[in-house]
């Protein structure tokens, strides 16, 4: 697992971290229950306070990303399809809107961006 502070970053630590692991599970790269650092080592590599690295674990945990084995410790959880869906769909939505954004810097029309989406679609089956 690879995290990376931005100390600049206006964000806190903590969400730098939870965002970091939630987008590693959710693109595959930390796998069904593999097991993660655990708070006091991972706030340690990171040279950080353990508080901060256990906010960010809860709220992974809280969110469905992660689980808890007493004494054993942080394990990747399975991959709940509809959490992985809406995912998704918040992003699609984003992307929605910052292309909506360009076509009307662009001065596009409504048919001319659809026509644009439709032969995107045609192109990937």
């Amino acid at each position: 697992m690879n995290i990376l502070i931005d100390n600049k970053s206006g964000t806190p630590i903590y969400d730098q971290i939870y965002t970091q692991i939630k987008s590693q599970i959710i693109s595959g790269s930390l796998s069904e229950d593999e097991m993660l650092p655990s708070i006091r080592g991972l706030a340690k590599d990171l040279r950080i306070s353990f508080i901060t690295t256990k906010r960010a674990y809860e709220e992974l945990e809280k969110e469905g990303y992660i689980y808890t084995l007493p004494g054993k410790g942080c394990f990747v959880a399975a991959k709940n399809v509809e959490l992985l869906r809406e995912e998704n769909l918040k992003k699609i939505e984003e992307h929605i809107d910052e292309i909506v954004k360009l076509a009307v810097s662009c001065d596009l029309s409504r048919e001319e961006l659809m026509e644009m989406i439709d032969f995107s679609l045609e192109e990937k089956k």
